[in-house]
């Protein structure tokens, strides 16, 4: 059977994996709010095994996050030898899958439902979302960032503040507009574009010299 590792370094078994798709669909199906048992009935498993894998109904959501989240990340780069074509190709990348991954009807459902609750001071999925989503997926931006300065490549002062400024150039408004009810057709080939301009318009705002010039010798 085969297993995958989730950002927390945790071995995830292809049944697992199958228990945390099953509750996505929930999400979906269900405006965001499910039960153990809901879970255990359509993933066609026992509660005790929900409890034994994943703790409780929280800890099921934070890896359902965490499996959701792990579909962003950057490209393949050799900190080492990072160059631009590297950089650029590794934040195409991270830009690519991070909008293909908010405008899905899962990570829309999940972010509705977090934001019902967070208003009405019940449940904690926004705080799991922002640990296990957001905060999480900028740790593994940022070293792509840092080796970018290191090589000469990105200017900026702080990390955090850069990785921000990526994801609004980035995202825009896509993700208010979906979960606001906008019928936003994102193709695949149009998030690649949107992923390559936002890229570049980073690039130019924080790029070096001798980022410009690899630009132009490429």
């Amino acid at each position: 059977m085969q297993t995958q590792i989730d950002p927390q370094g945790e071995t995830l078994t292809e049944r697992q994996q199958a228990v945390l798709d099953a509750v996505l669909a929930l999400m979906v199906e269900r405006g965001g709010d499910v039960t153990m048992t809901a879970v255990a009935r359509r993933a066609s498993c026992s509660k005790e095994s929900l409890y034994k894998w994943f703790g409780d109904r929280d800890g099921l959501l934070s890896a359902t996050v965490r499996w959701q989240a792990s579909k962003v990340r950057a490209g393949n780069y050799d900190r080492q030898t990072l160059d631009i074509l590297a950089l650029r190709d590794s934040l195409v990348r991270f830009a690519a899958n991070w909008l293909g991954v908010i405008s899905s009807p899962t990570s829309i459902a999940l972010n509705r439902f977090a934001i019902a609750q967070a208003g009405t001071g019940g449940g904690n999925l926004g705080a799991i979302m922002l640990a296990n989503g957001r905060f999480a997926i900028g740790e593994r931006l940022k070293p792509l960032l840092d080796a970018g300065r290191e090589a000469g490549l990105l200017d900026f002062d702080d990390t955090e503040t850069a990785f921000r400024s990526f994801l609004g150039l980035v995202g825009r408004d896509v993700q208010i507009r979906l979960l606001l009810g906008d019928t936003l057709a994102l193709s695949p080939a149009g998030i690649e574009r949107d992923a390559a301009r936002a890229t570049d318009q980073f690039l130019t705002l924080h790029g070096t010299e001798k980022t410009r010039r690899g630009k132009i010798n490429a």
